[in-house]
């Protein structure tokens, strides 16, 4: 049939409808896509020879014009470093003459993942990043089926294929290192959120320096990202005093860290040296001057809008280097 019942010729949209799926997944079995499954395929070009649907010129330049647009899924994009990723990304897509369209997803809604996901691919988009901190997300983004180009940022090991990172794990273990070279023995680690993948992952590179040099540790102390956080842990830490040095999991727990310092009638580093992770734009004017992990977000947002638009989003790419910037929070070890 030719035509519906209102003489209306069938199109693009009554196709994907028919073969339930979208219609930009119509207009990559138009363009032989290889991201379209073989089954996908099949389902379609079925449903085009039942509407007997044959799209002409005009309507086929509408249906594959691009869009210049590169979708972004965010969660948690208040934070720091995903805040400064989608900065990145932004800068890097404007340079190559794109738009970037950022969705927010509640990462404690599992259905929030998949209408987000529906409104960028409404948008037409050419490629998604994909920015979601927590593991919980990126197991349910896992289960959802994509049909444009995407990277992950910092998912690691859970979508190994479609990752770009900053080498989170080397960058712990290069702060650990610093201390322990400076004579530190008895160090803590003022840990990032349990659920979220760069405060895994930077737990595991200081486990794993402190097991290299054969150090004993304690259990890392969870934390939530916050100045206040790091204020009250290190009120309920100078307590005790039974450690020389700490490596906060982000810039601003160790804001609250060397708050609770000085507090205390303490100096920093005399009596207690401090490392952070992130170099915000605040951390050169702490006091003292924070010693912290720098990671390159200009060049995470360049390598990722090069990644999808150069065709290279399905396969794993290398970690950036982080890089370690020494300053005054940290000095040699005193004695206990």
């Amino acid at each position: 049939m030719s035509d519906d019942a209102g003489g209306r010729r069938p199109s693009i949209r009554d196709v994907a409808r028919l073969a339930g799926v979208s219609h930009q997944t119509v207009s990559r079995v138009l363009n032989d896509h290889p991201s379209i499954r073989p089954e996908t395929r099949d389902r379609v070009v079925a449903v085009m020879a039942e509407l007997s649907y044959s799209p002409n010129r005009a309507a086929r330049a509408l249906v594959t014009s691009r869009s210049r647009t590169i979708g972004i899924l965010a969660a948690s994009a208040t934070q720091y470093g995903p805040a400064s990723s989608i900065a990145a990304i932004e800068a890097a897509a404007r340079a190559r003459g794109y738009w970037v369209s950022t969705a927010n997803i509640d990462a404690s809604d599992a259905q929030s993942i998949p209408d987000v996901l529906s409104h960028l691919m409404a948008q037409s988009i050419e490629g998604l990043v994909v920015i979601a901190p927590q593991v919980r997300v990126f197991r349910a983004i896992a289960a959802q089926r994509l049909d444009v180009p995407y990277v992950t940022l910092q998912s690691t090991d859970l979508d190994p294929d479609h990752t770009l990172s900053v080498d989170q794990i080397a960058g712990a273990r290069m702060a650990t290192r610093h201390l322990i070279e400076l004579g530190h023995h008895s160090i803590y680690h003022l840990a990032g959120p349990q659920d979220w993948i760069e405060a895994e992952a930077r737990m595991r590179g200081f486990l794993e320096e402190m097991s290299a040099w054969d150090i004993p540790t304690t259990a890392p102390i969870l934390g939530d990202w916050t100045a206040e956080f790091g204020y009250y842990a290190g009120r309920e830490l100078l307590r005790y005093r039974d450690f020389t040095a700490i490596f906060s999991s982000n810039d601003q727990m160790a804001l609250g860290l060397l708050h609770a310092i000085r507090d205390e009638g303490l100096d920093c580093p005399r009596d207690v040296s401090i490392v952070g992770f992130d170099d915000i734009p605040e951390a050169s004017h702490f006091w003292p001057p924070l010693t912290t992990v720098r990671q390159d977000f200009a060049e995470l947002g360049r390598r990722c809008v090069d990644l999808l638009l150069g065709g290279g989003a399905d396969h794993a790419a290398p970690a950036i280097m982080p890089e370690l910037l020494v300053r005054s929070s940290t000095a040699r070890a005193a004695r206990l």
